[in-house]
Formats: C-alpha cells, structure tokens, sequence
C-alpha cells in the first residue's frame, strides 16, 4: 500500500495520530504502525505537516477574530437601518451587518433582523483559545467554592422543626 506523503500529512493534521491516518487513507490495521513510523520519518511529511500547520494557525487567527467580531461587535448600524423608514442604497453597503444573521421583510411592511448569538460567540471562543480555557476553569472552580459557601451561610441560621 503506498500512500502518499502530501496526503498522509493532510489527514495527520486532522487526526494528530500516524496510525489512524494510514488505516484512513486504506492501510490494513496490522500495517498503519509501520507505515506510520516510515511516513512520519519521511522529510516530505515533516516539511508539509509544518505547512499546513502554518496555515491552520492562520485559519485559526481568522476565525477567533470572527468570532470576536461576533461577540463584541456593534449592533448599532444595522438597528438604525431597522429604523429608518427609506435607508438609502449607499447606507445599506456602508453600514456594518457581520453580526446579522438574517433579514426579511415581514407581511405588515417591517423588517425582521436577526443577530448571531453572542453567547455562542463566546463559548466558541473560550473552546478554542487554552487560556481562556483555565480561565474560565478557574472561574467556574471559584464559582462554585463561593456558591457552596453561600448557600451554607445561608442555612447556617435555620431552624428546621
């Protein structure tokens, strides 16, 4: 079975496991390990795994700037078009609708716009940034400390009968 380098690197990023990899791209269970080994030693895989590394990087920067956008960016341009009875055609292109998720037109002559959630915006973030991630692990640890430690103070003083 020969499996090629560029397309063992591919999948390798996806994965992060040789083995996998080669019984994905049609290598036997009994042979991923050995072909794992040759095609991990190969410079060809190490070169191009570095590469699409790179590039995931970059696509990752992207996408945490989207969701940021998504998250913290203004709603203000896109209610005032909500608002305005005649938005001109040059408002309309000008304005800032990233965090719009859909526009219609509604049956009463209004407009419906819908917004991305913010939330979500937020969770995505945390999974896919690592120290958001302890953060929000602290937080959450320190959270439910000081919530056990009011809820016992609060039940300190009662009295059951």
């Amino acid at each position: 079975m020969k499996i090629s380098p560029r397309a063992f690197a591919k999948m390798f990023v996806r994965t992060r496991n040789g083995s996998e990899t080669a019984v994905r791209l049609g290598a036997s269970p009994e042979d991923a390990k050995s072909i794992e080994a040759d095609l991990m030693a190969s410079a060809a895989v190490k070169r191009e795994i570095r590469r699409l590394d790179k590039e995931d990087a970059q696509t990752l920067c992207y996408v945490k700037t989207g969701l940021s956008r998504l998250a913290f960016g203004s709603i203000n341009e896109a209610a005032a078009l909500v608002f305005d009875e005649q938005p001109e055609r040059s408002d309309i292109l000008r304005a800032d609708l990233f965090n719009v998720s859909e526009i219609k037109r509604v049956k009463g002559g209004g407009v419906e716009m819908k917004f991305f959630d913010r939330q979500k915006a937020l969770e995505k973030l945390v999974e896919l940034d690592p120290d958001l991630k302890e953060v929000s692990a602290a937080q959450e640890f320190l959270n439910a400390v000081y919530g056990a430690a009011q809820d016992t103070e609060s039940t300190d003083g009662d009295v059951c009968e």
